[in-house]
């Protein structure tokens, strides 16, 4: 195999889907920033607010990093039947589960506010965020299904293109609404659910009337038999407890910096929200990297597969560093984006060059659980890998610097990070091996 070929192919993907997803990210990060120029409260209730999107969206990716196990393979076999079948798998379950959120956050949002944060002001602006942006819930679930199909199909400029377009129009409404109208938080809600309806709009009408491998009859992708649907909890099942639980578990981290005061949440929320900029990047290169190697093992190029993964072992980490880099810009700019106390951005800074040091090994992770396990089927061992290592080595690491030894926001955030070296570790074993290769079509 020539190394040319795999780089070639793996920029062709990468480099679309980073971007789209660095679209995403400013689509959703735009409420914090321009809601930032109100003040410290708002950004931890809009912040606290979009955690319940956070759990939900990593429900929705584990149901669809599952199929796309299936979509992938069978995008190797040329398979347009298997593949519209995963798809309408993936639409149904993300469906149901994204209507169960939407329920609960029409129905007590206050409450679920309540989970995170002790602040009166905090759980009252939340909530009333949360009752109207849960409306784009179910929207947004079937644009990441069909996005994630498109992915796995290698076609991903169309997803690019939608993204684009509900960026630009979040941003407008977002201004109309939040300071011309001057609806506040509420009206940065309404403009991210108006953003979402223009994004399924084009998504939808222009893949099918381009005639897009994954897009087929509501027949097809409804014809779904028990054997199916059991292959698809085997591998897919362990993916979605993967992702539930970490989303549930980085939810608990955002808890843990709420308990520890409202500034040591705001500047995590602001971290966060700043680093999404740039760890799309390596998100894209590990997906593009799991397409890769996912449509190999369905054309049984099996030796291919396993050069991919080897190469991309040694080249994810360099990629974190690079990426990693750009925070320190970033983290100059804090005090331009975010209207808040002085200590705030000196904390959110340090975090974010804490995160710099990081980023190598929490790249490595990603693209040996996203990247090359996930698509070679090997979806046990990394939900039990990454399981263990949040809920057993994180948490309680972060709840030890808070409630016990009362450490500062910027030690919190070193504990609870530092498990993504002892995931890495795992991870190298794992790919090393050899194991986590399986043919599921």
């Amino acid at each position: 195999m020539k190394i040319k070929g795999f780089y070639s192919a793996l920029v062709a993907i990468a480099i679309p889907v980073s971007l789209q997803n660095l679209l995403a990210n400013f689509v959703n990060m735009l409420d914090t920033v321009m809601i930032g120029r109100l003040g410290g409260t708002e950004i931890a209730a809009v912040g606290l607010g979009n955690q319940i999107f956070f759990i939900l969206n990593m429900v929705l990716f584990g149901i669809a990093s599952g199929g796309g196990v299936f979509i992938s393979q069978f995008w190797g076999k040329n398979d347009l039947k298997g593949i519209r079948k995963s798809l309408g798998i993936i639409l149904c379950l993300s469906v149901i589960v994204a209507s169960i959120f939407t329920l609960l956050s029409l129905l007590i949002p206050h409450q679920l506010i309540s989970l995170f944060s002790p602040d009166p002001a905090v759980i009252q602006v939340g909530g009333d965020y949360l009752r109207i942006v849960c409306l784009s819930y179910i929207i947004t679930a079937i644009n990441f299904s069909f996005t994630l199909a498109f992915r796995c199909t290698e076609r991903v400029r169309l997803p690019l293109a939608c993204t684009s377009i509900s960026l630009f129009t979040n941003a407008g409404s977002n201004y109309l609404l939040i300071f011309v109208a001057g609806w506040g938080v509420k009206g940065a809600a309404i403009a991210t659910v108006f953003s979402r309806v223009v994004e399924f709009c084009i998504l939808i009408f222009w893949s099918y009337g381009h005639k897009y491998e994954a897009c087929g009859k509501l027949r097809e992708m409804l014809c779904i038999t028990a054997d199916s649907l059991a292959k698809y909890f085997k591998i897919a099942f362990p993916v979605i407890i993967n992702e539930t639980f970490w989303g549930l578990g980085i939810s608990v981290q955002s808890s843990i910096f709420a308990h520890a005061g409202t500034n040591a949440i705001t500047a995590f929320q602001i971290t966060n929200t700043i680093s999404q900029l740039t760890w799309v990047f390596c998100m894209g290169f590990g997906n593009g990297i799991g397409v890769l190697i996912g449509k190999r093992i369905g054309e049984k190029k099996l030796d291919e597969a396993r050069g991919y993964a080897r190469r991309s072992m040694w080249f994810m980490p360099l990629v974190g560093a690079v990426v990693g880099v750009l925070l320190l810009p970033l983290s100059a700019l804090l005090p331009l984006f975010f209207k808040v106390e002085p200590d705030v951005i000196r904390t959110a800074t340090y975090m974010l060059w804490i995160l710099i040091a990081f980023y190598p090994f929490n790249s490595f992770c990603m693209n040996w659980v996203v990247g090359v396990c996930r698509a070679g089927g090997d979806t046990v061992y990394t939900a039990v890998v990454e399981l263990c290592t949040l809920w057993l080595v994180a948490i309680p690491l972060g709840f030890l610097a808070s409630s016990v030894l009362h450490l500062s926001a910027v030690w919190i955030y070193i504990f609870v990070m530092s498990e993504g070296i002892v995931k890495a570790a795992l991870g190298f074993i794992r790919v090393a091996s050899g194991k986590w290769l399986h043919e599921v079509t």
